[in-house]
């Protein structure tokens, strides 16, 4: 058996070497991917084009917007003279946000009465928008807490805060998305090259007619399908490591947890993304097919609905049952919890015990496929 096993797996190895392309394809696309969603997918907004129009013109206001634009987030695209500029700004998106300030303004601070600066934001993009007035909000809280702190000073009298909240947060202090998005690419690149890479292989030898002799020869199926996956496992395998290495020069993240946790349950994960390629290739009857099945099967569901971008908790119940269809989900909370949190098999056990019985199931319609295709040939 095994020597059986080691035949079909250097056979695939030799196809492999010869097919340059495939081996273009395996190596460069992981990269192009992880290079390319790891700077354009990010939910951290920076340089946010501002406006401003000061009715008051004072030494209060204009220290307010230094204070604002000499962050990253905020730009000063200028100031508006007249307040019918203001709906051209917004709607030209020559400006995200307007800040008006009223004519007495610093007057009405300064004799201790409330004072209310009001903020327009084109909320066309909602989640954009509601990170701006967050930025906005906070901006404008610190800064009446520094003045109050200055005019109490003046008048020789403590601050005092009633409440005070101090926030900690764990694993991603900077609440860093990209350090949040990672794994998920991880996840992503490894499901659409093993899922693809596989079922080209398998269509390939159906279109060669190669097939027909494995079919015939003293192979069983699973013997056929361990022997196909193990040269791509491997590959898959060398992929991973050097995802996570290019994640570290690139974005600086790194493996808080057990590295032999990451191996086993990527091991897993791939044998649960090839025995979905295997079931993809069952169903088409050439490389093109082959290919925009596997995209369709992987790049979707993974980007969709394993948690990647959107929570699952806040997506529908029927959505959240749907998101069971992909090893990814599985594999996507095992990942940060290793990467991330650096924790041990007690928080994520459940999840492994998940993606054996996916890998599993998978397995089983796998070689049911393939013996009821061998019958009716």
């Amino acid at each position: 058996m095994f020597n059986r096993i080691y035949a079909i797996a250097k056979k695939e190895v030799r196809e492999l070497k010869r097919d340059k392309r495939m081996l273009l394809v395996l190596f460069g696309f992981p990269v192009f991917l992880l290079i390319v969603f790891g700077y354009a997918v990010n939910f951290d907004i920076y340089h946010i084009k501002t406006a401003v129009y000061d009715q008051d013109q004072s030494t209060l206001s204009r220290n307010f917007v230094s204070s604002l634009t000499s962050s990253k987030y905020f730009d000063l695209e200028g100031y508006v003279k007249d307040e019918s500029k203001i709906q051209s700004l917004l709607d030209t998106r020559k400006a995200m946000c307007v800040i008006v300030f009223p004519k007495d303004f610093s007057k009405q601070f300064y004799s201790k009465q409330a004072v209310k600066i009001q903020i327009l934001i084109d909320g066309v993009d909602a989640n954009t928008a509601s990170q701006v007035k967050g930025y906005l909000t906070a901006a404008v809280a610190s800064y009446s807490q520094k003045i109050q702190a200055e005019v109490l000073a003046v008048e020789r009298q403590n601050t005092y805060t009633p409440v005070d909240i101090h926030p900690a947060f764990w694993f991603n202090p900077e609440l860093n998305s990209t350090v949040f998005l990672i794994p998920g690419l991880i996840v992503m690149i490894l499901i659409i090259t093993a899922v693809i890479s596989i079922s080209l292989s398998v269509v390939r030898e159906k279109e060669r007619g190669t097939i027909e002799h494995i079919n015939v020869s003293p192979l069983s199926t699973l013997e056929m399908l361990i022997g196909k996956i193990i040269p791509y496992a491997i590959i898959s395998l060398s992929i991973a490591a050097f995802i996570l290495f290019a994640g570290f020069i690139l974005f600086g993240t790194t493996v808080k947890g057990s590295f032999l946790l990451l191996f086993i349950s990527t091991l897993i994960f791939l044998f649960a993304s090839l025995m979905l390629g295997i079931i993809v290739s069952s169903v088409a009857n050439n490389q093109q097919v082959a290919y925009q099945l596997a995209a369709l099967t992987t790049l979707l569901p993974s980007t969709l609905l394993s948690g990647f971008i959107f929570p699952i908790e806040s997506m529908p119940v029927f959505l959240q049952w749907i998101t069971n269809l992909t090893p990814a989900k599985f594999f996507l909370v095992i990942l940060r919890d290793i990467m991330l949190k650096g924790v041990g098999i007690s928080a994520f056990w459940d999840q492994l015990v998940y993606l054996i019985i996916f890998a599993l199931v998978l397995l089983s319609l796998s070689i049911l496929i393939i013996k009821r295709q061998n019958a009716a040939q």
